[in-house]
């Protein structure tokens, strides 16, 4: 994405990257839309596509921003899915990465999963991921970090 560009829908974000980009973008995107479960929404944050529980369902937030579940970006070196399901719960954490493909690289930070394509990660571990906490239980955690 050039750095000029400062899209303010996800079409437009998708709009502005390189064709190159395109493919990848159009199939995380619909990687997330396929196992979302119900009462998150996609917009755009941060300058990446997220998909968040609106500010009418959580309530006031610590940062005044809807709760962010999941997020992707496109960067230099590939893509990023950040799945703040994982940084917010350590059990899930732990079992996101012994679950974790063995042939596959892990590039996990708190929350950031690094790749170059769509190949180099466990799409269906990801996909269970992202289906595996519904807004409530999201709610939750969030309510119980934020007081702990």
């Amino acid at each position: 994405m050039a750095a000029t560009s400062k899209p303010s829908t996800v079409e437009e974000y998708l709009a502005a990257l390189p064709a190159e980009q395109r493919p990848a973008a159009d199939a995380i995107r619909a990687l997330i839309a396929d196992h979302l479960p119900e009462g998150y929404v996609e917009e755009l944050l941060w300058g990446m596509p997220n998909y968040v529980i609106p500010m009418e369902r959580s309530g006031p937030t610590y940062n005044g921003q809807p709760l962010a579940y999941v997020a992707f970006a496109a960067r230099k070196a590939g893509w990023s899915i950040y799945l703040m399901g994982l940084y917010s719960d350590s059990d899930e954490d732990r079992s996101f990465r012994e679950r974790w493909a063995g042939a596959k690289k892990l590039d996990l930070g708190k929350s950031c999963l690094r790749f170059r394509s769509l190949d180099d990660i466990d799409q269906p571990l990801v996909a269970e991921t992202i289906a595996g906490t519904s807004v409530d239980r999201f709610l939750e955690i969030y309510e119980r970090n934020r007081t702990t």
